[in-house]
């Protein structure tokens, strides 16, 4: 099964200048907890409510005057449309990692691949079981 039959197909960029407020309103808008940024077209970082909560609320920053740029995860981890999703979920099994963008060969955004979109739709419980023992492994990087 290839990562593009269980991926999240409707992933939309948003600006490394939108405001920290302006992103957690498109991700109630969306029901997501993750927003990829993008600038001309091309992947430059991610968002995350998690990084919303880390970078902004817990360090007192005005969410109305923080960019996304201020506050997102500029590493980018990615996979293709095509690959397989045992290696997708091996990816973020090693990286521990929860959700991966999904890019077309000419580094096109198309996608999110998440833990959820492998369980619910992958190749079976055992994978995505054992992504998820991997992903929230005790000895998590820091």
């Amino acid at each position: 099964m290839l990562v593009r039959d269980v991926m999240t197909a409707r992933a939309e960029f948003i600006s490394p200048d939108t405001t920290v407020h302006q992103a957690a309103n498109k991700m109630r808008e969306l029901d997501v907890g993750f927003l990829p940024i993008g600038e001309n077209d091309r992947l430059v970082g991610m968002l995350t409510d998690r990084d919303i909560t880390l970078r902004t609320v817990a360090e007192g920053k005005d969410p109305d005057a923080t960019t996304v740029a201020d506050i997102m995860t500029r590493r980018v981890e990615y996979c293709y449309d095509d690959q397989d999703v045992k290696q997708a979920g091996e990816h973020m099994k090693t990286d521990r990692i929860r959700r991966l963008v999904v890019l077309d060969h000419d580094k096109r955004l198309v996608g999110v691949c998440s833990l959820g979109d492998i369980a619910l739709k992958g190749t079976g419980h055992e994978l995505a079981g054992d992504v998820l023992h991997g992903v929230s492994r005790s000895d998590r990087k820091k």
